[in-house]
């Protein structure tokens, strides 16, 4: 008969919540990666690769997750134990992130004013779009910054005025989304694009890069020619910005509230011209469906667009040539 004291103890097993918990993260982060696949794919072909490149890694993290729960392991040390655990919320956090990250995909009239005609070329890469006048600009060009979350594509119904009037149009393609990713843009785009002048400008967040974009040509020496903020201000002190100023704000906006654009007079140029386009909300400065926050239009999405663009198409033509 065996002596039992020879007999070592079975291993304890991982615990039956860490496997558990291990699983539904995985799973939650392949459903967060299906529903962004499935409702933004446009915006996740045609945006920076960056959010792309997120979900191919959160998928593969999540299966990779999912097979190392479902093995029958022995259990680790308590530091590895602890190490585990916080992974684990780590995980959450991630796919949280992803799901908060999903674009807000362009819709008509946008995606077909992203087509090629006899007025305006348009043509695109990884890093932007360019709305091109079909005859060659006349020198001066506008550089736009979405806002945050948005898809590029959105502003092109809204900006082809700009280029129906002559000016060349360049929008970001942020990595992820977010301005703060693309301040460097501006001189990607200034070095890609061949312009006299640029005027830079952006929607939210986006404008509020653009501010920083501009005060830092100023502050270079190489000052852009205008700035044009839509539904947007700037996050410092811009009051003795070289640069002509133009906001476009919309009076129902819930975002970028009509007390934030007021309150924006102070910092930037005393000549700054403003235009409030009664009605309008935040989502109404591109075409990418409704925005949680914002407030109640009291104004048709066509009448507001039209103003907009006549607003931009104003402010850039007076920079003269």
């Amino acid at each position: 008969m065996p002596n039992t004291t020879d007999l070592a103890p079975a291993p304890a097993l991982v615990p039956t919540w860490w496997r558990a918990a291990t699983l539904v993260v995985a799973a939650a982060a392949v459903l967060v990666v299906g529903w962004a696949c499935a409702t933004a794919w446009g915006a996740v072909v045609h945006g920076h690769p960056a959010y792309a490149v997120l979900l191919v890694l959160t998928l593969a993290g999540s299966l990779a997750a999912g097979v190392r729960a479902l093995r029958r392991r022995p259990t680790r040390p308590g530091w590895r134990r602890a190490g585990h655990a916080a992974l684990i919320v780590l995980g959450a956090v991630w796919v949280g992130l992803v799901a908060w990250l999903r674009p807000f995909g362009a819709v008509e009239p946008a995606l077909a004013a992203m087509r090629s005609d006899d007025a305006v070329t348009v043509t695109e890469s990884a890093a932007r779009y360019v709305l091109g006048p079909a005859e060659g600009g006349d020198g001066t060009a506008v550089f736009f910054q979405p806002g945050a979350r948005v898809d590029a594509r959105a502003y092109a119904a809204v900006l082809r005025p700009l280029a129906e009037a002559g000016h060349s149009v360049v929008v970001a393609k942020q990595p992820l989304g977010i301005g703060f990713l693309a301040a460097g843009a501006f001189d990607d785009a200034s070095a890609a694009v061949d312009a006299e002048r640029w005027v830079v400008g952006g929607h939210s967040l986006g404008g509020t890069v653009a501010a920083m974009a501009a005060d830092a040509a100023d502050a270079e020496d190489q000052p852009a020619a205008g700035l044009l903020l839509f539904a947007s201000y700037p996050a410092d002190d811009l009051s003795t910005l070289g640069a002509a100023v133009a906001s476009v704000s919309g009076s129902e906006d819930g975002l970028s509230t009509p007390a934030k654009i007021e309150a924006s007079r102070a910092d930037l140029p005393a000549d700054a011209a403003f235009t409030v386009v009664e009605g309008a909300v935040h989502a109404y400065f591109g075409d990418y469906g409704p925005q949680p926050g914002d407030g109640t239009p009291a104004i048709s999405h066509d009448d507001a667009r039209a103003q907009i663009s006549a607003a931009a198409v104003a402010f850039v033509d007076g920079l003269g040539g």
